[in-house]
């Protein structure tokens, strides 16, 4: 889950009618996704069959597909979308790829949604009601104006053959979404590559720097935008690596290590303490990254060193530990050798790889 402003998501009991529109909520052969030679879609369960066999009974859903496929650019349909969705208490949007557009030599130089996608979701936003975005593709998509223009937004990429009845589980509740980005969004296509392991630069973008609109007119030539970072789009993607909301909150504390220095063949323990302080038991992804602060090469901003799969009470904390040894700090060289150097490697854990709890080691020669 990216997005779920003021908790839209799961929905309450007192919805009483839900709208569905877009092709992808009912489209068995993408759903199974790219290189699926042996897929057989009438094993298929889509959201829009899952949603009116196991909710069906509890609130009423008006599905209008409006587009026949995710290129289609015919906007015929769309009073037939909007008309549903102002006689319903919330819209679901199932919008993304068709399964052929994204695998092996699939490339696109334009990653935004395709067809008239993102004009169906513009023309729902402008309906005083929730606006729910489900994206269905086996890529990330620069969908930065859709998720402005959504109240919340699930990333089911290609789900599978069962993909529609966890999707209808987590938008009722009855699944707690705990999945995290394995990928960078970016904003907008020109920030491509974007990674959060990406190499250390000499003028690393600060935050506070001077973007497109806020640039005078008759600016004097000088360094303006001389920085990592784009004019347009800021040093930021959309959504970091490891990035992924739940139904409940957690809290990281009490970071500690088992000891600030080591040698090989030692190893450090780094322990953590994770709370569950929202009201529903749920899974959290615990991450543990590391930086190598001083190498004979370039090295990382960070990179991914590990991570857990932990379940928590509402309300409970449980204490998380990895074991980070001499060998894993290491990396391959131009010639093709293995090195571990000694010096210091500075550590975060955290629910994604953008903040956490911070602290330090140093390997002895």
């Amino acid at each position: 889950m990216l997005k779920n402003d003021e908790r839209i998501l799961p929905f309450s009991e007192e919805l009483k009618t839900i709208a569905v529109v877009g092709s992808l909520a009912d489209a068995p052969h993408d759903q199974m996704g790219t290189w699926v030679f042996d897929g057989e879609k009438e094993q298929v369960i889509t959201p829009i069959e899952a949603l009116q066999k196991t909710y069906g009974d509890k609130v009423e859903i008006i599905f209008e597909p409006t587009i026949k496929y995710s290129r289609d650019k015919d906007k015929g349909s769309f009073g037939k979308a909007l008309n549903a969705a102002k006689r319903a208490d919330a819209v679901i949007a199932f919008v993304g790829e068709e399964a052929i557009l994204s695998g092996e030599a699939h490339s696109l130089a334009n990653i935004d949604l395709q067809g008239v996608q993102s004009n169906l979701i513009k023309e729902l936003s402008k309906i005083d009601i929730p606006l729910i975005t489900v994206v269905m593709a086996g890529r990330p998509l620069t969908i930065e104006n859709e998720v402005e223009m959504s109240d919340a937004v699930l990333y089911a990429w290609h789900p599978g053959t069962m993909g529609g009845p966890a999707i209808a589980d987590i938008l009722f509740g009855r699944s707690i979404p705990s999945g995290k980005l394995p990928v960078t969004f970016p904003r907008m296509v020109g920030q491509v590559p974007v990674y959060y392991n990406h190499n250390s630069t000499g003028r690393p973008a600060r935050g506070t720097e001077v973007l497109l609109d806020d640039i005078p007119l008759e600016a004097r030539q000088s360094s303006l935008g001389n920085r990592s970072y784009y004019l347009d789009a800021g040093f930021d993607p959309l959504f970091h690596f490891g990035h992924g909301l739940s139904y409940t909150t957690f809290e990281y504390k009490n970071l500690r290590l088992s000891a600030k220095e080591f040698q090989k063949p030692d190893s450090i323990k780094v322990k953590v303490n994770v709370s569950n302080t929202g009201s529903l038991d749920a899974t959290e992804i615990v991450q543990f990254y590391i930086s190598d602060k001083s190498a004979s090469i370039v090295r990382p901003v960070k990179e991914l060193k590990g991570f857990q799969r932990v379940f928590i009470e509402a309300g409970k904390k449980k204490e998380v530990v990895f074991s980070i040894s001499a060998s894993s700090l290491g990396f391959w060289d131009s010639e093709g050798d293995y090195l571990v150097e000694p010096g210091t490697f500075s550590l975060m854990v955290g629910g994604n790889s953008l903040s956490g709890l911070n602290g330090e080691i140093f390997l002895i020669e």
